[in-house]
């Protein structure tokens, strides 16, 4: 066990290059939890580079294995392809300067409705400094999309990007698509797809996929709510949008279980779970009045 919690994998080669032109050696997702940052903004509507740097520095030291941009919390859909680059790029100088010659990743989120357009997202991301992208299925035209034509498209897209992907299940956000276990261990197959976000919430499909994945695969839950849950069936971490605030209590979570403080890991799930309810249910928004206040 680590000071995340969560016993570690297997290494794996380090990230040998940043400019994105090829597919260097992976940079490994160590388990633990990753927070998907969310975004900052001027009254200008111009990005808040020192309050995102500031943000950033307050997660690192906290302990988390890793960071999200352009996540649900991250407000990608609000950005141009410009912002985009610009808060990876402030995000990878400030993880180089504060993690003290460690590697920590970056995940961005990099979704689009066609393989091309998701494809340069992943590009333009490992150009600016992403270590891995974040892949939701396409959506505006889910109700055409087959199980086959899904699985096919993030092959392609694992094919062309720079970057290792994650796949992203999150039907509230896929108009309603769910990804079975089954696609997704079809999906995991590909050497270059290293790990999946169940934002779905199902922890009985998070077990199989932990079960049967390939060594050195990321199964993480999308929601502080199942902390507890997840690692009791295998997961390797969470990435959650509450961790923005509490990332100690969500990492004390797995610590307390590897302890066999089991009543302690329980009771905390609880409260973390409490509060992970109001942020689901507030969104974004909610989280970010939340920091002005607890932060």
């Amino acid at each position: 066990m680590t000071a995340t919690g969560y016993p570690q994998p297997p290494l794996t080669p380090e990230l040998g290059s940043d400019d994105g032109s090829t597919k260097a050696p992976h940079l490994r997702l160590n388990n633990g939890v990753y927070v998907p940052t969310i975004a900052f903004f001027t009254d200008n509507d111009e990005i808040d580079a020192p309050a995102l740097e500031k943000h950033l520095v307050r997660l690192i030291n906290a302990g988390v294995s890793g960071i999200v941009v352009h996540g649900s919390n991250g407000e990608a859909v609000h950005l141009s392809r410009e912002e985009r680059a610009a808060v990876i790029r402030i995000a990878r100088d400030t993880i180089l300067h504060e993690a003290s010659g460690s590697r920590i990743p970056l995940i961005a989120g990099c979704g689009a409705q066609s393989t091309r357009e998701t494809v340069t997202l992943c590009a333009d991301a490992a150009k600016a400094g992403a270590t891995h992208a974040l892949v939701l299925p396409p959506a505006y035209y889910g109700g055409l999309i087959s199980d086959k034509m899904i699985i096919q498209y993030f092959m392609d897209v694992a094919e062309e990007s720079p970057i290792p992907i994650l796949v992203y299940n999150f039907p509230a956000a896929a108009s309603g698509r769910d990804l079975s276990s089954d696609v997704i261990l079809e999906i995991a197959q590909h050497p270059n797809v290293l790990g999946v976000k169940l934002t779905c919430g199902n922890t009985g499909k998070l077990a199989r996929v932990a079960a049967e994945c390939p060594a050195g695969f990321f199964v993480g839950g999308g929601s502080a709510d199942f902390i507890l849950q997840g690692h009791v069936v295998g997961a390797n971490g969470t990435i959650s949008g509450l961790a923005n605030l509490c990332p100690r209590a969500c990492l004390r979570i797995v610590e307390l279980a590897e302890q066999g403080r089991v009543k302690e890991a329980r009771a905390l799930q609880a409260l973390v779970a409490k509060a992970d309810w109001v942020a689901i249910r507030t969104g974004f928004v909610g989280v970010k009045a939340a920091m002005g206040h607890f932060v």
